[in-house]
């Protein structure tokens, strides 16, 4: 028996699980938040910090010996992250972090420079949006010039973290998930584009060697094996144990979709972002404007809470009585229908109640999470089964309605630190791997997290009707929009 760690350092927080090599039992867990800045009101500078509170709060969080025993370490951290560094190691200016849209005119002009949407899907496997360091980087060569002169190497935040676990070796490191939310990185090549670094920055820059799933970072001076660690949706993959025909949906205020697959995919418009999972596989993901954010302005307009607006969806029926909710409300990424608004269809004086309203709010919100699956689909991704991710996953509502409209079972896990622990299975296979007990191409096989489950019924045909009433819709509407 051995006892590993998973660290997760997301945008806020700090996250440390410890858990049992062979077991994935959770022994003991670790939190911090991250601290703010002196002098600084809470969300003075969102796009941008100084990576040093990850380590206060990393320390804080492994407080009062909660890694005393622990072999390994794997480390998951926030995505879509930059920290651009001079020869010597040192930041140029603050990371870049979060869903900083400054980058916005940089990624449109950044795609017309390689050709169009289609290059980029060619290329890497996904175009050009302000989130990705490939936007910030020609951000940087914008706004900040004399600071991107001095860029010459360029790390992610799990990338740094684990540089500095290991005392800063000569050496930097990341993984395949990690580098392949970069935009200057091929999951179908498993090769870095330095050509789009010197196209975004004006130059190239040094990049982290990758590694393979199972291989580690290095050792600490205190013995402690650093597994590759990945970014946090890899490492929540991972933690959640998904496998071929496994598809997660992700219902936040915007919505994703992403799917386990043997092989990378593109998407020639650029739908599809390929990303690699921390296991050897990819996780090809499809991203939507609108989740639940539909759900919160129905809410809003019927004076009601999420937990009301469930409730009254449920005194209505399949198909809402007629009402077809196009839940386009900041314009539509899958699909491709920036400038378009909501529309709801289908009223007549029976249908308009509050509970008709409420359904066909849940219904739009899933039918549009429905059309990015059937992206993957339609590129030959197999589904046997989705997971719903979110706190609007656990609403009766959309637990009454995902089976028939997804066609598929449906897990809804229980709340869990779902990025740590798949760092700390990380850490463990990594672990395995250096003692010769585990294969590098396995990770340790832990038990699946509990979850309720839910099969497609006998008024699955009922539902099929629904799907195809708002696909009828949708191309009224919005005609050849896929």
């Amino acid at each position: 028996m051995g006892i590993v760690a998973g660290l997760d350092s997301s945008s806020a927080f700090t996250r440390i699980v410890v858990c049992d090599t062979e077991t994935g039992a959770v022994l003991r867990q670790g939190y911090a938040p991250h601290p703010q800045p002196v002098g600084e009101p809470d969300g003075a500078n969102p796009h941008e910090t100084d990576p040093q509170a990850w380590l206060l709060s990393l320390g804080e969080a492994a407080g009062g010996g909660i890694l005393e025993g622990v072999q390994a370490i794997g480390v998951s951290a926030q995505q879509h992250g930059l920290l651009p560094l001079d020869p010597q190691g040192a930041l140029v200016r603050p990371a870049l972090v979060g869903n900083d849209k400054r980058g916005q005119v940089a990624a449109a002009d950044l795609t017309e420079a390689l050709g169009g949407r289609h290059a980029w899907a060619e290329a890497v496997g996904s175009v050009p949006h302000s989130a990705q360091p490939v936007a910030k980087l020609a951000w940087l060569a914008r706004a900040e010039p004399e600071a991107a002169r001095r860029v010459a190497v360029l790390m992610s935040p799990h990338d740094w973290l684990v540089w500095q676990l290991l005392g800063r070796p000569a050496r930097r490191t990341t993984d395949r998930g990690g580098a392949s939310g970069t935009g200057y990185w091929s999951a179908a090549a498993g090769a870095w584009r330095p050509d789009l670094v010197e196209l975004a920055l004006g130059h190239r820059a040094l990049l982290p060697e990758v590694l393979g799933p199972a291989d580690a970072a290095g050792t600490t001076p205190e013995g402690l094996l650093i597994s590759a660690g990945t970014g946090e949706t890899m490492a929540a993959a991972l933690g959640l144990g998904l496998g071929r025909g496994d598809a997660v949906v992700s219902l936040g205020a915007s919505g994703s979709v992403m799917a386990v697959h043997h092989e990378a995919l593109s998407e020639p418009g650029g739908l599809i972002t390929s990303l690699a999972d921390a296991t050897g596989m990819h996780l090809p993901v499809v991203n939507t404007s609108n989740a639940v954010r539909a759900l919160r302005g129905t809410a809003e307009l019927l004076g009601t809470d999420l937990e009301g607006l469930s409730d009254l969806a449920l005194k209505s029926t399949p198909g809402a009585h007629g009402l077809v909710l196009l839940p386009y409300l900041e314009g539509e990424r899958t699909p491709n229908l920036p400038h378009s608004a909501g529309t709801l269809t289908g009223l007549r004086r029976d249908s308009m109640k509050p509970e008709h309203l409420a359904r066909a709010a849940f219904e739009g919100m899933l039918c549009g999470l429905v059309d990015a699956l059937d992206v993957l689909r339609s590129r030959g991704v197999e589904i046997r089964r989705v997971f719903l991710l979110g706190a609007a996953a656990e609403l009766p509502a959309v637990q009454a309605a995902a089976p028939g409209l997804f066609g598929t079972q449906i897990v809804v896990p229980a709340p869990a630190d779902y990025a740590a622990l798949g760092a700390a299975r990380q850490a463990a296979w990594a672990l395995g791997v250096a003692q010769g007990t585990l294969a590098p191409h396995t990770p340790p096989v832990w038990p699946a997290p509990a979850a309720q489950v839910f099969e497609p019924g006998e008024d699955f045909p009922a539902w099929q009707g629904v799907r195809q009433q708002y696909i009828a819709t949708r191309e009224q509407i919005h005609p050849g929009a896929f």
